[in-house]
């Protein structure tokens, strides 16, 4: 990836950048345990029922979802059961996102900053980006969680976290998600999105600024 893709031409000051699924290829990994875990337990779950109903959201949405449609509530020890899983599953197989280490080293090498909002926790994205060898382009200084604000994806106080402690306009900073909540909640920032398509029908994130399906193309759409 060379840094001229940008030099010159950058019209963002920041690019926050979603983690699962667009950092690394955890979706299918963690919405197959998911589906698996909510049938186990007496709320038939299907993996595509998964990547439409949660893809993108924090853990509080599964249980909200579940005591909506049944009226039942998950175990209390839910979380933490499901995590382990996803931990557990992350270390056999989960790999980066093929192209985005290149992205973020031209990105460094261009002078422009970014960082990552996530809807999962904390320990969640530590245990992915040390996986697959992306945390040192990171640190803990560039890294946000939605268990840092009060609401999590579609509402905008991720994104807007993250721009405000990094000091940036939300109208300078560009989003890169892959779920239609994360879309959601970018435009609700202000904030231009792309939508990397791997995994979501382009109908579902029409609002996004523009769509991509190979990672390699972000740098072109960045750019302008």
């Amino acid at each position: 990836m060379s840094a001229s893709v940008y030099s010159g031409r950058m019209r963002y000051d920041l690019v926050i950048f979603d983690n699962d699924g667009v950092l690394v290829d955890s979706e299918p990994v963690s919405n197959r345990i998911l589906a698996g875990y909510l049938t186990e337990l007496g709320h038939p779950t299907t993996f595509e029922d998964s990547v439409r109903d949660y893809m993108g959201a924090a853990l509080h949405r599964v249980h909200d979802v579940v005591w909506e449609r049944s009226g039942e509530r998950l175990p209390a020890d839910f979380d933490e059961a499901f995590q382990a899983r996803v931990f557990a599953a992350f270390e056999r197989d989960l790999e980066p996102v093929a192209g985005v280490a290149e992205v973020l080293d031209g990105l460094t090498a261009a002078g422009v900053p970014y960082c990552l909002a996530s809807s999962g926790s904390h320990e969640r994205i530590r245990v992915a980006l040390r996986t697959t060898g992306l945390y040192g382009r990171f640190g803990e200084e560039r890294i946000f969680s939605s268990q840092d604000v009060g609401r999590g994806k579609p509402a905008p106080d991720l994104f807007l976290h993250a721009a405000a402690v990094m000091g940036v306009d939300p109208a300078r900073c560009a989003v890169v998600e892959d779920s239609p909540l994360g879309v959601r909640a970018a435009v609700a920032a202000g904030m231009d999105v792309y939508a990397f398509t791997t995994m979501t029908p382009a109908e579902k994130v029409a609002d996004a600024t523009a769509l991509f399906s190979v990672m390699k193309d972000l740098p072109e759409l960045l750019a302008g």
